[in-house]
């Protein structure tokens, strides 16, 4: 009786490498619930860091802008429509930056064993987005002080606003894991970018104030500020401003692609630099 053959063979010109993932998937959930247990499991307060920290920041900048700036917000009251943005951001932030180190975290088992590189990056951006849903719960608790209408019918611009903010967040995050394996240094310009990037976001302000049109038109191109616009929309059930969501959605798409392309291009030597 004949052996079966087995033919193994190069991959494509470029592969996406979700299919591996998908039979890699019990391995990419316990990278996920491993790093989650790790990241609670020395502090005293546990996951209510997850909480306090953008209730935190929400009552800093209450504090600072809401009576000397003055913010034209409604229909939402300041302290939501601060929260709203700060919830997103932080999911964003926590995404890039953790995912842009986790390759450099995990270098010991990289050079030991095989499976699918997108796995820690990937898992990076789940670990945040388990405390976005744990921050998320709580600005649902805070929209119900503030009676805060709820429509189920603008549903589709909550999953909208997550889903590019994910897409932009691990895209951005797999490009700078891929390159701070070759360029250990250019992980410390990344709380930078980050910071300069917070500040070019609807966070704190809404993006309807900016009067010139030429800084409304780049401050469109930030993907943050589309996935903020949607998860408002949400809140308010008004339009959103198309403008902003198509030029921040083609941000996205293409910060996603090139992000995973460039992963994919270079993964190969991770094992030999990292």
């Amino acid at each position: 009786m004949e052996q079966p053959l087995t033919h193994i063979k190069p991959p494509g010109r470029f592969s996406t490498g979700f299919r591996e993932i998908w039979q890699y998937r019990e391995l990419f959930y316990f990278f996920t619930w491993r790093d989650i247990k790790v990241k609670y499991k020395q502090t005293s307060l546990g996951i209510l860091w997850a909480i306090l920290q953008p209730l935190g920041m929400m009552l800093l900048f209450t504090l600072l802008f809401s009576k000397t700036l003055k913010f034209d917000t409604s229909p939402l009251p300041y302290p939501v429509f601060v929260l709203a943005g700060l919830i997103l951001w932080n999911l964003f932030q926590s995404s890039v930056s953790h995912a842009g180190e986790s390759m450099i975290q995990h270098a010991g088992i990289i050079k030991k064993i095989y499976f699918p590189r997108l796995i820690i990056p990937g898992a990076a951006v789940l670990v945040s987005l388990f405390d976005f849903l744990m921050g998320f719960f709580i600005f649902l608790v805070f929209c119900l002080v503030y009676k805060q209408v709820f429509h189920w019918y603008t549903l589709p611009f909550y999953l909208s606003g997550l889903l590019l903010l994910l897409l932009a967040a691990f895209g951005t995050g797999t490009f700078l894991a891929a390159l701070n394996v070759k360029y250990r240094d250019f992980r410390y310009t990344i709380p930078f970018l980050l910071q300069v990037l917070f500040f070019s976001s609807q966070v704190i302000y809404p993006a309807q104030g900016v009067s010139q049109p030429v800084l409304k038109y780049v401050l469109a191109l930030n993907p943050v500020n589309a996935a903020i616009e949607l998860f408002r929309c949400g809140l308010t059930g008004q339009t959103p401003d198309f403008l902003l969501v198509a030029a921040g959605g083609t941000t996205t798409v293409i910060i996603f692609l090139a992000g995973l392309y460039f992963f994919r291009k270079t993964e190969a030597y991770f094992a030999d630099i990292a």
